[in-house]
């Protein structure tokens, strides 16, 4: 599986274009099914603090307000939610704006209908950080150069913006040694010292934290001012043929957004109900920024780092992407 993840990101986006042609129109041929009067959609995620909104909207009645029923569905990284999305497995996704850039460029037919979340934009202060184990002899982010370092998808988001912390640190950002890891793996992985550091969010980062690890940077507010991390999105195909369904996703999500940045008591409360965190760990989280709209500069700010990369087979139009 990891194997696959890591394909994704790099290229075989190709193999999902070729299968978005069967995802169909409106009605039960999609998985988006009606049925008096509440259309059902299946959405992917992933099991992180990021995704509060999704639950606390689907929680406050704020999708069934507009005629949605949510079957919700977890997956490692947003590499992986694309595939399922432009196929047709899942109506709507929720994916780091870099996977998505990488899937465009590889001429991924996908679009972005709602803002996902924002980095805090606080250094030392943001829900996700680079994290070093225990009694490590790293206190900067330079010294991760020529270190082995977790990310969640390899040639993604993670390598990008850990580079970042990297680089503004003096370090040399090209030896690092990226390892894939799912999130909920990183604070043991750093407990037992199998990675020298790990690029790692909300709620893993604060369990990590709370075992010894120590965060040496803050990768998310190292790449972009306020960056929009990531975003929910569809297929072009289904966007164009259920219009109104994205239309009625993006106003609850919306309420969803708004509600969540104002109620972060509820938003520690329904994170315990769907990731491994423990309860008492809870009120300890940093949770991100959740506004109405995606920050544009931003973006265009992680595109032109993942160009530097590599990552993308040409040049990304965020225009066509955003919402």
């Amino acid at each position: 599986m990891r194997r696959l993840i890591a394909g994704l990101t790099t290229g075989t986006f190709l193999l999902a274009a070729t299968a978005c042609g069967s995802s169909g129109g409106s009605g039960s041929s999609d998985g988006g099914a009606s049925s008096g009067g509440t259309t059902t959609i299946k959405v992917s995620t992933i099991p992180i603090v990021d995704t509060a909104p999704l639950y606390v909207g689907q929680a406050k009645g704020f999708y069934a307000k507009h005629g949605l029923k949510l079957t919700i569905s977890q997956a490692q990284g947003g590499a992986a939610i694309v595939p399922g999305v432009v196929s047709g497995q899942y109506q709507f996704g929720f994916s780091n704006v870099t996977s998505l850039l990488i899937a465009q460029t590889n001429n991924v037919p996908v679009k972005a209908v709602a803002e996902g979340n924002n980095s805090t934009g606080k250094e030392n202060a943001d829900f996700c950080g680079l994290l070093v184990p225990k009694g490590s002899s790293i206190t900067s982010a330079k010294q991760l150069a020529g270190k082995k370092v977790a990310v969640n998808n390899l040639n993604n988001i993670g390598d990008t913006t850990v580079r970042a912390s990297v680089r503004k640190a003096g370090g040399d950002p090209s030896k690092i040694k990226f390892v894939e890891l799912p999130f909920d793996q990183m604070p043991a992985a750093l407990d037992k010292g199998q990675v020298d550091g790990a690029f790692i969010v909300e709620p893993a980062f604060t369990q990590a934290k709370s075992e010894g690890a120590k965060n040496v940077g803050s990768p998310f507010v190292d790449a972009a001012e306020n960056l929009t991390v990531a975003m929910f999105f569809t297929s072009q195909q289904y966007a164009q043929k259920n219009p109104d369904v994205v239309k009625r996703f993006q106003e609850a999500t919306k309420e969803a957004l708004a509600y969540s940045d104002k109620h972060p008591d509820e938003v520690r409360k329904i994170v315990g109900t769907y990731t491994k965190i423990p309860s008492a760990l809870l009120s300890k989280m940093t949770l991100p920024r959740w506004p109405a709209e995606p920050n544009k500069a931003s973006i265009e700010a992680l595109a032109k780092q993942g160009e530097q990369d590599g990552l993308f087979k040409s040049t990304p139009d965020v225009d066509k992407l955003m919402p």
